[in-house]
């Protein structure tokens, strides 16, 4: 499958152009090294988390396995997207509309080790990490005015990271954005045709095709998405069907921190450690019962540039193609 194809993204709609003509081997994209390596630190004196951030700030506080010290900490972001000192009533300007800028924009520091990342960290310090994230998540969802909790993860420059220091987000927001929206409505267009969730199809055909998966467990299946928008995008997707991340249990945690580990260590290994988003796309407040959308975490390397012909049209141009990426993650020959 060396020619380039077109695909429809089953979930958003939208067109992915696979170009593979424009890039060599899946070697190409790993990270390269434009300067001299330097030893791994575990504590940075100019790094903010690294300097005992205030106690009157930290939001939440996990310890470690052995009860010795703190492993997670959440704090507010000292230059925060949105603040929770506003509301959510709109208001117009002319033929314009505006609301202030309400929500919670808050740090999950997943580490009191200054270069232990995701990647290289041990099984037991990622569930910590994932509890964090959901202790956290039901904690915000509680008020009425918070419709979403977004939670990500920006790795490296090229992703938007300003700080080396392992750390996640969540932000929270008092509007469903339209980007969101449009997939839950297209989920719930495909939900009124078939009678069933268009996720849990794709988790079907991937579970029986397997010609993309990367890992599995008990819980969760990871593999490259038939239509994925960049190099080596991975989604790890629950199993059973839930639309709301909050309503893991214990035991999908564990499973979900043991796969999203073991996923960017992969990558970790294989392309030198690039840079990354992750989300936890999950559905937004009243739609978390419902039968139409189930929650997933998508992994997108930063290795390409978009330019003016997706700003133009919105189609991702992608030079590699999924199975290719699979088989490059999973070890085979390409």
């Amino acid at each position: 499958m060396q020619d380039g194809q077109i695909r429809l993204n089953k979930v958003t709609r939208e067109w992915v152009i696979y170009a593979p003509g424009r890039r060599k081997r899946p070697q190409d994209f790993q990270k390269k090294n434009s300067q001299t390596p330097q030893p791994p630190v575990s504590h940075e004196q100019k790094c903010p988390f690294c300097t005992e951030p205030m106690l009157e700030t930290i939001l939440l506080e996990v310890p470690n396995k052995k009860q010795t010290s703190w492993q997670t900490r959440v704090v507010p972001n000292k230059f925060p997207a949105l603040t929770p000192h506003e509301h959510t009533c709109r208001s117009t300007e002319g033929i314009y509309i505006a609301m202030p800028g309400y929500g919670q924009h808050e740090l999950i520091v997943e580490s009191p080790e200054h270069d232990k990342d995701i990647a290289t960290m041990s099984q037991a310090e990622v569930e910590i990490v994932i509890d964090t994230y959901h202790k956290r998540y039901l904690d915000l969802m509680v008020a009425h005015e918070n419709m979403m909790a977004i939670i990500f993860r920006n790795h490296g420059e090229r992703a938007g990271a300003s700080l080396k220091h392992p750390h996640s987000q969540i932000i929270v927001t008092g509007v469903v954005p339209q980007h969101r929206r449009y997939r839950e409505e297209q989920a719930q267009r495909y939900f009124d045709v078939w009678g069933r969730c268009v996720y849990c199809d794709i988790l079907e055909f991937e579970l029986q095709n397997r010609r993309r998966v990367i890992q599995e467990n008990d819980s969760f299946l990871a593999f490259v998405p038939f239509s994925a928008e960049v190099p080596f995008e991975t989604w790890i997707m629950p199993k059973n069907h839930q639309a709301d991340f909050g309503s893991i249990s214990e035991q999908e945690k564990s499973d979900f921190a043991l796969i999203l580990q073991s996923i960017l260590r992969n990558l970790y290994d294989k392309l030198n450690d690039p840079d990354y988003n992750y989300v936890i796309n999950t559905a937004a407040r009243y739609k978390a019962e419902e039968p139409q959308v189930h929650w997933y975490c998508q992994i997108q390397p930063r290795l390409t540039t978009p330019a003016g012909f997706e700003l133009a049209t919105g189609i991702s141009i992608n030079p590699s193609l999924p199975e290719i990426d699979a088989d490059f993650l999973n070890g085979l020959s390409v």
